[in-house]
């Protein structure tokens, strides 16, 4: 161990991460804050951002997270590049190993590791991801983009419906690939899908290629599973609703983690079943997954820590 006891380690930035930075700053816990293998998170990949209060005329994500992080700095938080590959929750100070070399020590831990969506893994569909040209893993972040357009959304879950239901709200059309035979969302959610005027549903569809000029999306070609036939579908968006998966594998030894993997915290707080452990953003929450939000309890856990710090003295 190379470094003294710290009294706030910051695991992971983003908007979560930063503002528990921030605060905990200004708080003079003396926070150190170790970026992750996504430095600023899930939003360095987002090219607009029209819903953070205080951007009136947008902000892309990188100059968001940029701004965040420079904050943080601001008030003095020690920002650094290494991720956590090991931990130990087990004693009364909390360990964790950077880089599977450097070991750490902490008396407050905030976990702000988010969450990974998830895709198809088409080359032409991380192309136009990386572009920013059409693909989003996101309806209620990207989906004003594409007001009076036609979208296309893949997923058959609770989550893939939501979202058709609220691009529905935004757009011309909505069409639906499902690759099975049926839905796994919830008949409620089935239902209301179902009855959408504006949302046309392809059952046993397979999305063979994201199709596009180079820079933007055009559309999809298609595989019906049961006819063998493809087929183009015109579109601008290309939205996926296939889930998420929490970035707390490392944690599941300590932390009580739910059936998908996001961390449990204490309703109300930030508190997870460690005492001093602290989780902030998306690794808790599979509801919202707004930067807004993250922020939000990212906050809190800066101020559930600082609380914690002082009980101990």
């Amino acid at each position: 161990m190379s470094d003294p006891i710290i009294s706030c380690l910051i695991i992971g930035s983003g908007p979560a991460g930063y503002t528990a930075a921030i605060y905990a700053a200004r708080a003079n816990m003396n926070p150190v804050l170790y970026q992750g293998m996504q430095p600023g998170g899930q939003l360095t990949t987002t090219n607009e951002v029209e819903n953070f209060p205080g951007y009136p005329d947008g902000v892309t994500g990188p100059e968001m997270m940029v701004q965040l992080q420079a904050q943080a700095q601001r008030f003095g938080t020690d920002i650094r590049d290494g991720w956590v590959t090991k931990v130990d929750f087990s004693g009364a100070v909390h360990k964790v190993w950077i880089n599977d070399t450097l070991e750490l020590h902490a008396k407050t831990i905030i976990i702000s590791t988010g969450a990974t969506a998830k895709y198809l893994g088409l080359p032409s569909e991380q192309h136009y991801l990386q572009l920013g040209g059409g693909v989003s893993a996101c309806a209620v972040c990207d989906g004003f983009f594409y007001r009076n357009q036609e979208v296309i959304i893949v997923g058959a879950g609770d989550s893939a419906c939501e979202e058709a239901h609220y691009l529905s709200k935004l757009c011309k059309k909505v069409t639906m690939l499902v690759r099975s035979a049926q839905f796994r969302a919830s008949k409620i959610m089935e239902t209301r899908v179902r009855n959408t005027e504006n949302i046309d549903i392809l059952l046993h569809t397979e999305t063979l290629e994201v199709l596009g000029d180079g820079q933007v999306v055009t559309g999809v070609r298609v595989l019906n599973k049961t006819t063998g036939i493809e087929a183009e579908i015109a579109a601008t968006g290309f939205f996926v609703a296939i889930g998420h998966q929490p970035n707390t594998a490392i944690f599941k030894d300590y932390l009580q983690l739910d059936e998908t993997g996001y961390i449990i915290n204490q309703t109300g707080t930030t508190k997870t079943n460690v005492a001093g452990v602290f989780v902030a953003g998306d690794a808790a929450d599979h509801v919202y997954r707004q930067a807004i939000t993250a922020a939000g309890t990212g906050c809190m856990a800066a101020l559930d820590a600082e609380r914690y710090l002082a009980a101990m003295e």
